[in-house]
């Protein structure tokens, strides 16, 4: 039994996501989708005729309204994603942030900013620059970056700079 004409254009889609957040839009392959979502050929102009552009732009679309419900109900919910089926990659890529924060507080402990001082500044510099990163992305421009460190560097230097002239 041949699977249903939606479930294939689902799995362009879900494929399409996953590539993307794995290589980024630019790296992410026609061949490489199908590949991914096991569909024949002949489905991408059928169900997007607009080839790639179409594709990503959907995906782009569908992303962003999840996002969009995601912050619409997170009220209702922990605002900490997990995925029951499969722990291990939630955990670790709370490992990587862990890490990252740590490095970041160390530092800032080491010019002079409290332990609860650091960690807040740590959580807000991965943060920004996390998120600056993904606005990037999206308008494929440095800009977000550029202000992000705009943004966090007079912080950063008030939290450092009266320690770092300690004798």
């Amino acid at each position: 039994m041949s699977p249903r004409g939606s479930d294939v254009r689902e799995r362009m889609l879900d494929s399409t996501t996953t590539l993307i957040r794995q290589r980024g839009a630019s790296a992410t392959s026609l061949d490489d989708i199908l590949a991914h979502s096991g569909a024949p050929r002949g489905s991408l102009y059928y169900y997007f005729p607009g080839g790639r552009t179409q594709l990503i732009e959907e995906t782009v679309e569908r992303a962003g309204a999840s996002i969009e419900q995601l912050i619409a109900s997170a009220g209702d919910h922990s605002p900490i994603e997990t995925d029951d089926e499969t722990p291990q990659l939630t955990e670790a890529a709370a490992r990587a942030f862990t890490s990252w924060r740590s490095a970041l507080a160390a530092l800032l402990r080491r010019h002079g900013a409290s332990p609860a001082e650091a960690r807040r500044l740590a959580n807000l510099v991965i943060a920004a620059v996390e998120g600056a990163v993904a606005l990037s992305r999206a308008e494929q421009s440095p800009q977000p970056l550029d202000d992000a460190a705009r943004a966090l560097r007079p912080l950063l230097q008030r939290t450092t700079a009266p320690h770092s002239k300690k004798p």
